[in-house]
């Protein structure tokens, strides 16, 4: 399957999935909050895609989270029902299983957005910045954690604009009053988890790696900048920088 095509069915399938659960949500003005960030999203992938397509591997992670992203707009974060789903198999909730006491299918995405968006993050460094090494694992963890409390100052907005049950329903902190922190932990553990991935894989598979790590860590220009420091000129006489 050609590069094109199997992007096609990524967005195919994000499409066929996105319309069956715009079919009556549980909250239509939630909803609509909840997916202007994914026709963005959408949007800024379709049309840089011929000048700068990203990896497979890129593509896929970023369509597994914008698929669970779509579900909880469904249903509003705070209310998705995987307890009742679970238990329709087992007998037993979820919850129950693992000692959960509220909702946590935003904690989850909130961690699948470190975990599955750190890596096509980092495709970018590598690809647009040039970096690499150290600063190739270290800088998406940075931008990841960043993004995360810049969504949450954003959360923090639209529920003051709107208000009400619109604003409750968006939050979704089912009366947690450090639920902000705990995502924005939760984001930056996933992407912690999937940048020392990386470097693992990575050191197996590059002869370089030790090295790439090295250099990118060595100190390039020993002068500081800006500091007006003084260089010989030709006539002997010393002049600034």
């Amino acid at each position: 399957m050609t590069h094109a095509r199997y992007v096609s069915t990524l967005l195919g399938v994000l499409a066929l999935l996105w319309a069956a659960l715009a079919i009556e949500p549980l909250d239509r003005h939630d909803w609509l909050l909840e997916n202007a960030l994914l026709v963005v999203a959408v949007a800024l992938l379709a049309a840089t895609y011929r000048r700068f397509p990203l990896s497979r591997i890129s593509y896929t992670l970023i369509f597994v989270f914008l698929c669970l992203h779509t579900l909880g707009a469904h249903y509003t974060y705070a209310q998705v029902p995987y307890d009742r789903w679970w238990a329709s198999l087992g007998g037993t909730t979820f919850n129950e299983l693992v000692g959960w006491e509220r909702n946590n299918f935003d904690r989850v995405v909130h961690f699948s957005y470190g975990l599955l968006l750190a890596y096509p993050i980092r495709e970018l460094f590598l690809r647009i910045a040039g970096v690499r090494g150290f600063w190739g694992y270290f800088l998406p963890l940075d931008l990841t954690m960043s993004t995360s409390m810049l969504f949450e100052l954003i959360e923090w907005l639209v529920a003051e604009v709107f208000g009400g049950d619109l604003g409750v329903a968006y939050l979704g902190t089912q009366g947690d009053v450090w639920d902000a922190h705990k995502d924005m932990a939760l984001a930056s553990l996933g992407a912690l988890i999937a940048m020392a991935v990386t470097a693992f894989l990575n050191s197996r598979s590059k002869r370089d790696f030790a090295e790439e790590w090295n250099e990118s860590l060595r100190i390039k220009g020993k002068t500081p900048l800006n500091e007006g420091a003084r260089v010989p000129a030709r006539d002997g006489k010393r002049r600034k920088r």
